[in-house]
């Protein structure tokens, strides 16, 4: 047995997990909690929903062989601390491995949650075969988990594939503390951004927009209530997911060129909305990369889907026991 940690910006969830014959990673139970209290009172939460997990499952403690954390960039996987995360506020210098071995006593491992993802799509999904790939988190944020011959490619300061803080335009919606930035464009933040910007305009102007009544409905708006409107044909919401979908054509042709991958993987949002993105997206890819590279590399949604975060942390705990760290 196994547990996960996988702690993001809106919620953090709890996983109890056992991988099957070496290729499948299956859940056995999870809970999930919002992160909306200060950072020791969520950890304290998470360690108490695992004992209970294991107590609801009938599983000892022994019978856990480790533990994976996920979470959201910038980390230090080789000292096992948190570094100030942009989405999660209060989370400074954290020594959660040495916390969780302290409570547990097992093997564990940390990584953030690109990286997790990018591992967990490679052992155990969209990337099984493939020796160079990208996985792109595009959720609440927007990260980078590289897999680069055959090896995940974490950098001299384990801030390799931070590519939401790449800057694509000189003004545009804030992610990762930057104007314009790939995070900004690209992210369920950013898109709920660009669309109160749109919104405001249309409704200064009297223009109806469906989603949307009044300004004071403006900071209601989010990335899912935009892309149910673009599914029923509103023109603006329409739009935006172009223009964002134009935006992940630009930042994916500079990683095409730059890493010549195989496959590029587009988690959450691009597997819920590929098809409000898709046209705008190929559209600069097709002018703007080297054709050869473009034609070697595939580009998919997550094939773990709406799991990939649980698989994610339990694919550390199984590179944890590995002792792969």
């Amino acid at each position: 047995m196994i547990l996960g940690f996988d702690i993001g910006g809106t919620k953090c969830a709890v996983i109890l997990g056992e991988e099957v014959k070496g290729s499948k990673l299956e859940i056995r139970d999870k809970v999930v909690i919002p992160t909306d209290k200060p950072v020791y009172e969520i950890i304290e939460l998470l360690y108490e929903h695992a004992a209970t997990l294991l107590l609801n499952n009938n599983v000892d403690l022994a019978a856990v062989t480790g533990i994976g954390i996920s979470c959201g960039g910038p980390l230090s996987s080789k000292a096992g601390i948190i570094l100030s995360p942009p989405n999660l506020p209060g989370w400074d210098n954290i020594p959660i491995v040495e916390m969780t071995r302290k409570r547990f006593n097992k093997p564990v491992l940390l990584q953030n949650d690109a990286n997790a993802c990018a591992m967990a799509e490679w052992m155990y999904g969209a990337g099984k075969g493939y020796n160079n790939l990208i996985f792109l988190t595009f959720g609440t944020g927007m990260g980078a988990g590289l897999i680069l011959d055959g090896k995940l490619y974490s950098g001299t300061t384990d801030l390799a594939g931070e590519v939401g803080h790449l800057r694509l335009s000189d003004m545009g919606p804030v992610g990762f503390g930057k104007a314009g930035s790939f995070e900004g464009w690209c992210s369920g933040g950013g898109i709920a951004q660009l669309a109160q910007i749109r919104v405001r305009q249309k409704l200064q102007m009297n223009e109806p927009v469906s989603f949307c009544r009044g300004f004071d409905e403006l900071p209601d708006i989010t990335a899912k209530i935009v892309a149910e409107a673009a599914y029923q044909g509103d023109l603006t919401a329409i739009e935006i997911y172009k223009d964002c979908g134009s935006y992940l054509g630009k930042a994916l042709s500079l990683l095409i060129d730059i890493l010549n991958p195989e496959l590029i993987i587009l988690g959450s949002i691009y597997g819920r909305a590929n098809s409000l993105l898709e046209n705008s997206m190929r559209e600069v890819l097709e002018k703007e990369t080297i054709r050869t590279s473009y034609e070697a590399c595939k580009i998919v949604p997550a094939s773990l889907a709406e799991n990939i975060g649980d698989i994610a942390a339990l694919s550390l705990a199984v590179q944890a026991v590995a002792g792969n760290h």
